[in-house]
Parts: C-alpha cells; structure tokens; sequence
C-alpha cells in the first residue's frame, strides 16, 4: 500500500489504524498478528471490492511460493474473523468469493485527524503578519558541517534503498521514541506454534519446534520460561493472551506457527506483551532443516534483543555456536521427545535411533538417560546403557546442559555419587536456569541428602518454571511425604486432585500419606485398583493394620513371576511388618541390582522402623552417604 492514503479507517466499532499497525474495537487493542493485519488493511482500503487471492500473495506474502499460500491465508482468514467476531457462514465484514477472492462488505470511513481550534474561535484576535527580517549573508561552512550533511545524505539513499534493512531499523527506532515505554520483561511463555502443514502427522514436528525454542530461551539467565508441559495445555485453546498469562504468571508470550515443506522450515514469531496484549515484535525466519538449531538461535537472541535482556559473554556465544544437524536424526529426535510423554519405550528407540543417524550429536544422546532409567529393565542394564548414554553425551557437547542433568541422574540412580551428583546438578541449572527438569532431579538429590529446606526450594522453583506439570505438583507432595511432614503432603493432594482428578500419582502419593498417619481407612479409598481395594478392606477389617500390610506384601510377591518388582518395595512392606530379617534380605538385593530409588533410601519413611538397626547405618555407609 506504498503512497495510499494510511489514514485511520473505521468500520462499526473497529478503528484500523494503518500507521501504527494497530486494531482497536471500542478504544480497546484487540491482538492481531502482523500477515492477518495486512491482509484486514488490504481489504479495508477498498471497500465493497473484490481482492483476489492473487493479489494478497503478491502484495501480503511478496509472491514468494515456499508458503504453503492456501493454508497461509486460510490461517490467516481465521485470525482475523476471529479478531473481529465475524463469521464465514453469516458474515458482517468479510465476505468469501469461492475460488476468486473476498470482499470487505461493512462500511469504511477515514476517521478525520482532531483540528485544533482556530483563533476566531478561541475568542482571540487572529495572527498578525510577521515582518520581513533580511537574513545575514550566508558563512562558509566548516568541513565537520559539510561532513555531517554528506553522512545524513548517505544514510538518507542507504534508507530509501533500504540497504541491511537499515529503512526499517531507522524507523522501528523512531517509533520507538513516539511509542509507549517498553515494559520490564523478566519471564516469558512460548505457546505452542500452530502447525501450518497439511498433514497432521507434523504435529511432533511443530511441538518439538516450540520445545527446542523453549530450551534456546531458557539458556538465558536473565529470564525465566515456562517448560514444554504447562504450554501444551493451551494447545487449541480459545482463552485469551491475558488470561493466560495470568495463569502461568508471565510478563510476555510468544505464539506463532511452524511449515515444514521437504526439508525447508518456517517459523513466524510473534512477541506481545502479556499484561496488555499490546504487539511488541514479529519476524518470520526460513531455513534448511539442517540450520533449524541455528535458526531457533537467531529467533531466541532476537526475542532477547527486543526485550533488552542483556546476555552474559557466556550466553552469547552458546546461543551463536548451533551447529548444522542431520535433518533425519533432528527428525527422529523431535519424534522421540513428542513421545517422552506419551511412551518411553517409544521415545528411547526414536532416540537410538538419531544416535545412529548421526553419532556426533549429543542431545539424542542425553535424551536417552531419563526414559532409560524408568523402564521394567533390570536395574543394572538400565544403568548401563544410560550410563553410556549421558558420557557420550557429555563428552560430545560438555556446554549441553541436558548432558550434565543425564550424567547426574545416572551418578545419583546407579552410582551413588553424591558429590559429582550435585556438582553435574549445579552445572546443568548454570547452563540452563530454566530447566525444570534439573531443577526437579536436583530436589531428589538434596532428599536425599536429608536438605529438606532446600530441596523444598528446588520443588517450588520447578514448578514456577512449570506450573501446570502434573508430575511436579504431585512431586511437591512427594518431597512432603519424604520430609515426614504427611499433613502438607495430604492438602496439597487435595487442592491439586481437584485439578487432576484422574491422577494415579495423587491418589498414591495421599496413600502414602495416610500409611505414615496410620489412617488406613482412607489410604484404601485412594487405591484406584478395585480389586486390591477390596482385598486390603477385608484383611484391614479381619486383622488391622497387620492385615493392611501382609495384603500389600501379598500383592507385590505374586507379581514378581508376571514382571519387574523393585526389591525396595517388597523390603518396606517387611519393614512394616516388623520382620526386619525379611526385609533386610530384600534390601541387600535392592543393593547389588543398584535399584532405581535406593538413593532415597536415608529419608524414606517406610523405613522409619530399620532405622535403630545396626545393619541400616552399614547399608547407609556403603551407599558412600555422608555420616
């Protein structure tokens, strides 16, 4: 629209105003991104006409064809109908013409500029002619001057040739001193991109590009990002950009969309301030798949640049040293993290998968350690191959944080390293302050290590970063119950069973809860296995609290020939019991296997009843606990 009128226009309650870029519905900033804008500014300035599709690709997408353009603009339609409450069915301002276009059929008028009162009108007598004043003849100009004028007329030409897209710096920095101050931003959330391919089996694709992006964002130290799990919730959703925010407590969001054509991808960014929904920047990037690392580099230090965080040398130089990366392996690596939540079998095997494709690249590699090590394997295999993971890992990108959280899980599951657990802990959270995963394993360390203060501190600062993660809600009752603090344990699975009632990690968390407190009653109503219900509340109600454990133990014996039993298990219900003989026998097992959990052994309240047991302090000290 290059020398049309840019006039504001306004249409029923809508003001567009095409200088600024801004919708407004009643005085009020309604969010529009800067494609759909464009394309509402098209339509509006003519009125009643119809706008082909062929004119919006040249004139919104500049002709180009990598853009899937039909998806593009039928995105982009959405967007904007829903900005504006319209509807395609019935509409009131936007009007589809099949196959050939669409028409703007609500009425248009320029809102005319407010005229300051002329001076007849403020009752004072008009403006007197100024007289003639002979201006001194000219002086010669110095050679600082003549330079200073050469300099504007250079930036001048640069500008119109808008040469390094300097036409555009110049004037973002203009408006800049014309526009409201930027607000302080200190935490951001990436909602997830909108998958613009057709096929919906890219879904993987474009939630992995929103966690890569998010992982890129929370290298910065100076800003906190909300992790991959609490954003998914609000994939799909029709709340607003505010109330969002509100719910995840952020300053500013990120929402865009992702294409994948072959192996060129696409990302569209755009940044908004959370607590007004007031636009703040926009940026589309395009690369080849093998520059994807590179490319959600430049997105996260441009996000940085426009929020003015200022990045450490550090950080600088992790955020620019992205290498090129095997579009096959980057592929099975997306598809193994999508199924990190869904099956960890799966994932591992997408994982090994990248490995092989391209062995040089370490965050396939660190991706392994955590499903590994949850698997019904045996403990000393699973260790093994995590172990193996997390060093090759570690030894191909040691400034990884996600290596040096895979190598302190394996130092704390199966090698009982307390200090070089920390230590690798420490450096992931360095490398990394928003990772809430870190944040989470380092609670279990510090559990472990009988630091209940601090471990409380990790608990709440990952589920800051995360905050509507199942699992760190429920974990936050975990650490409650393995601080012997049932109480706390028991009301924060109350409020949170209220958001997650179907969760199977609640229900057996307050179980535990109730087991410390002795009120087995109410740990029977929250076994969620029917069948095990009623075997408990016969053998509780026939023989008490005797009945209520020798009924756990029994169903933990006869499954051992059908699957996986932790030693560890079957040794706290002989705890309970009483027979410590028993339940020692089970815990040396637990020891040779190197059972995953042993490392909570020194706080676990299940064995409260060894703890006065010569033999308790000795598998203490041979586990290399501090005294």
């Amino acid at each position: 629209m290059r020398g049309s009128d840019v006039s504001p226009r306004r249409f029923g309650v809508f003001e567009l105003d095409l200088k600024t870029g801004e919708l407004r519905k009643a005085g009020v900033l309604v969010h529009l991104p800067p494609q759909p804008f464009k394309i509402l500014a098209l339509r509006a300035s003519r009125p009643g006409q119809l706008v082909t599709r062929e004119e919006i690709q040249q004139q919104v997408w500049g002709g180009e064809t990598f853009v899937d353009f039909e998806q593009g603009l039928n995105f982009a339609i959405k967007r904007i109908r829903d900005a504006l409450g319209d509807s395609a069915d019935n509409p009131r301002f936007i009007e589809t013409l099949a196959r050939r276009g669409y028409r703007f059929i609500a009425p248009v008028e320029p809102v005319a500029p407010v005229s300051p009162p002329t001076a007849s009108a403020a009752g004072t007598p008009p403006l007197q002619p100024v007289r003639a004043v002979r201006k001194p003849p000219p002086q010669k100009r110095s050679g600082l001057a003549l330079g200073a004028l050469a300099l504007i007329a250079l930036l001048a030409v640069l500008a119109a040739l808008n040469v390094a897209g300097l036409r555009d710096r110049l004037l973002r920095a203009v408006g800049a001193q014309h526009a409201a101050p930027l607000p302080k931003i200190e935490s951001i959330a990436v909602l997830p991109l909108e998958n613009l391919s057709r096929d919906p089996e890219q879904e993987y694709f474009a939630d992995g590009m929103t966690e890569e992006l998010i992982t890129s964002l929370g290298k910065i130290s100076a800003l906190r990002v909300i992790s991959r799990t609490s954003v998914m919730h609000y994939k799909g959703t029709k709340k607003t950009l505010p109330d969002i925010a509100r719910e995840l407590n952020v300053d500013a969001l990120v929402e865009g969309t992702v294409q994948r054509a072959g192996n060129r991808v696409r990302i569209t960014a755009n940044l908004l301030d959370a607590r007004s929904d007031r636009h703040l920047w926009a940026e589309s990037y395009e690369r080849d798949l093998g520059d994807v690392l590179a490319l959600q580099g430049e997105v996260a230090r441009d996000i940085t640049n426009e929020i003015q965080i200022m990045l450490t040398p550090q950080e600088q130089a992790r955020m620019a040293s992205a290498r090129p990366v095997n579009p096959e392996a980057y592929e099975a690596y997306l598809k193994g993290r999508y199924l990190e939540f869904l099956d960890d079998a799966k994932a591992v095997e997408f994982h090994q998968r990248a490995t092989q494709i391209d062995p040089t690249w370490a965050p396939p590699h660190a991706a392994i350690v955590a499903p590994t090590l949850v698997l019904e394997l045996p403990p000393m295999e699973a260790c093994a191959k995590a172990r193996a993971a997390a060093g090759k890992a570690l030894e191909l990108d040691d400034t990884l944080s996600e290596a040096h959280t895979a190598v302190a899980q394996v130092k704390l599951d199966c090698d009982w390293d307390w200090p070089g657990t920390e230590r690798e802990f420490k450096r992931a959270i360095e490398l990394d302050p928003s990772s809430s995963k870190a944040r989470h394993f380092y609670s279990h360390y510090l559990l472990a290590m009988r630091r209940f203060d601090e471990s409380l501190i990790e608990s709440k600062r990952a589920l800051e970063l995360d905050p509507l993660s199942e699992l760190l809600n429920f974990h936050l009752t975990w650490h409650y119950v393995w601080a012997h603090q049932p109480d706390l344990a028991i009301e924060q699975c109350r409020k949170m069973l209220e958001v997650f009632p179907n969760s199977r990690l609640g229900h057996f968390f307050r179980m535990l809860a109730y087991e410390m407190k002795g009120l087995y009653e109410q740990a029977i109503a929250d076994e969620l296995d029917s069948k095990k219900a009623a075997r408990l509340k016969r053998a509780y109600g026939r023989f008490g609290a005797r009945g209520y454990w020798q009924s756990r133990l029994d169903s933990e014996l006869e499954q051992t020939n059908q699957r996986y039993v932790s030693p560890l298990v079957i040794a706290g219900f002989y705890a309970q019991l009483g027979q410590r003989d028993e339940a020692f026998a089970w815990l040396e097992k637990a020891y040779d296997e190197r059972t995953v959990w042993m490392a909570q052994l020194s706080c676990d309240p299940r064995f409260d009843p060894l703890r006065s047991d010569p033999r308790f302090h000795d598998l203490l000290r041979r586990m290399n606990f501090p005294p």
